[in-house]
């Protein structure tokens, strides 16, 4: 028998194989030419080691030095000895590069255009190599505009079954994707996607799930719903906090009314406008009440514009008892240049404005007052030293594994002294340095880390640098490998050399 095993790479490529159940996941990948690391195939190393994120098999043998018991009982796995008793979801430890394998491209007819208000359209394309496509509810693809060299990144909103594949697209005056749909589209129009991408996904629904979405990045929720939907063993509470601007904003609401007889489901809407006659208005986080307020035993789902993650992210480290599986999708305009997921608009200054970030300071640290990089490095690295102590004796084992994670996704976009892909390596270490200060559970530290705006000035500096201090990626593990010790001055040692580092790279790429 054969079964379906998702491998999800570090720098959001996934890649599908088929794998029967008296073959390993290692020669089943070798067979598909995906090169996922490994060095003896014995089960003697750990070079291959995994993390399964949902699905059930046999681990095969192994000696305790290439994956411990407490490894194994987190989820933890060796391809190169593991055969699978069902579809298989992987996080592989390397990225899609160095496996030699990338995302596939696949050619499609456009079959509808629907308007469903003046905001949002959701286009429906028939791919000519449908059977394929395999895709993870939460993924996305990127589309090639028809008449330009650019393409734009939606999520799917269909079902991972459907024969279509259905996305919803943000209308965004001067966009490219909305000029296209909106002036030019017609039916019939041949496109080109490359995909599936991204690493948020549905996991396996073992506890209460609460989903949040911003505008279009219902989307992925949407395809999240519809995976539930099939499974027949659901037995877990599903609730849906959907956020908007105005009313015409909402979409897709007859559609989320149908899950409800489906399964354990239900949902509230906000819109943000002032002046709406709507009973629930203002930012999600302030009505995360009551049933729709989670705890450790939720997993939480986001996606939605960048304010909305921060505000829902401030909100939940400050529960007294936070999910600790908290998923999100961040995504910004197609009109801008940092393009590549749904075109959602929220103002930062207007969900400041409603949770009162504006007012939240600390003495001698307003906005604005900081401006080369090598002082705000300085300063992070002194409040990083603040949320080292404040953190490090609250840090779970998963915490620990969380955190290394982070740092482990940061080091996928260097290679040496060489950046990989600026842009990503900026979001994916801004995560790993937030990480101490959203464990540390201080406001005010929390406010002040913010007010550097440390991640505004690497994205204005490091696009197009080639060069990085190569000690910065060794640091990262070290610091995670501090923190597990609980070895407080390793950990601020490593701290202080960081932050030289990071001033010698920031250096040498403004000056370039």
């Amino acid at each position: 028998m054969s079964h379906q095993i998702a491998l999800a790479f570090e720098d959001g490529i996934t890649r599908f194989i088929d794998c029967e159940e008296d073959q390993t996941v290692a020669d089943a990948a070798y067979q598909a030419r995906i090169n996922i690391p490994f060095d003896c195939r014995d089960g003697a190393c750990g070079t291959c080691k995994a993390f399964c994120e949902s699905g059930d098999f046999d681990e095969g043998e192994y000696i305790e030095d290439a994956l411990s018991d407490d490894e194994a009982d987190e989820g933890y796995c060796l391809p190169c000895q593991m055969t699978p008793k069902s579809d298989l979801i992987l996080q592989i430890a390397t990225t899609s590069v160095l496996a030699k394998t990338g995302a596939s491209t696949f050619d499609g007819e456009l079959k509808e255009i629907k308007r469903f208000s003046e905001s949002t359209i959701g286009i429906e394309i028939e791919l000519e190599n449908r059977e394929d496509l395999a895709f993870l509810p939460g993924q996305y693809m990127n589309i090639l505009v028809p008449g330009s060299e650019q393409t734009r990144s939606y999520s799917f909103s269909s079902s991972t079954e459907s024969d279509r594949v259905q996305f919803l697209v943000k209308v965004t005056p001067g966009g490219l994707m909305t000029t296209y749909l909106t002036d030019n589209a017609q039916v019939g129009d041949k496109l080109t996607l490359t995909g599936p991408m991204g690493s948020f996904f549905l996991r396996e629904p073992v506890r209460p799930i609460l989903l949040l979405a911003g505008g279009t990045g219902l989307a992925p929720i949407l395809a999240i719903l519809e995976k539930l939907a099939l499974d027949d063993k659901l037995d877990v509470p599903i609730r849906l906090v959907y956020g908007a601007n105005f009313t015409h904003d909402l979409v897709e609401l007859n559609r989320l009314d149908a899950f409800k007889e489906k399964f354990d489901f239900d949902y509230i809407t906000v819109l943000s406008d002032k002046d709406t006659e709507h009973p629930r208005k203002g930012y999600v986080p302030a009505h995360l009440t009551g049933e729709y307020e989670p705890d450790e035993d939720t997993d939480v789902y986001l996606c939605g514009p960048p304010p909305m993650v921060e505000a829902v992210r401030q909100f939940l480290s400050s529960l007294e008892n936070p999910p600790l599986d908290f998923y999100y999708e961040k995504f910004t305009s197609a009109a801008a240049p940092a393009a590549g997921r749904p075109e959602v608009t929220v103002e930062a200054e207007e969900v400041k404005e409603d949770f009162n970030l504006v007012e939240v300071s600390t003495p001698g640290m307003a906005t604005g007052e900081v401006h080369s990089s090598a002082t705000q490095l300085q300063a992070r690295m002194a409040l990083e030293l603040g949320a080292l102590e404040l953190a490090l004796h609250k840090l779970s084992d998963r915490d620990i594994e969380r955190f290394r994670s982070l740092a482990e996704t940061a080091n996928s976009y260097l290679d040496g002294d060489k950046i990989l892909d600026a842009v990503k390596f900026t979001e994916a270490n801004a995560d790993f340095h937030e990480f101490l200060f959203r464990r540390a559970d201080n406001e005010a530290l929390m406010a002040a880390y913010q007010n550097l705006e440390v991640v505004k000035e690497m994205k204005a500096a490091l696009p197009g640098a080639e060069w990085i201090e190569p000690a910065i990626a060794t640091e990262h593990l070290e610091l995670v490998d501090a923190v597990s010790q609980r070895d407080l001055n390793a950990a601020r040692d490593i701290i202080r050399a960081h932050a030289d580092h990071g001033i010698s790279t920031m250096s040498k790429a403004t000056d370039k």
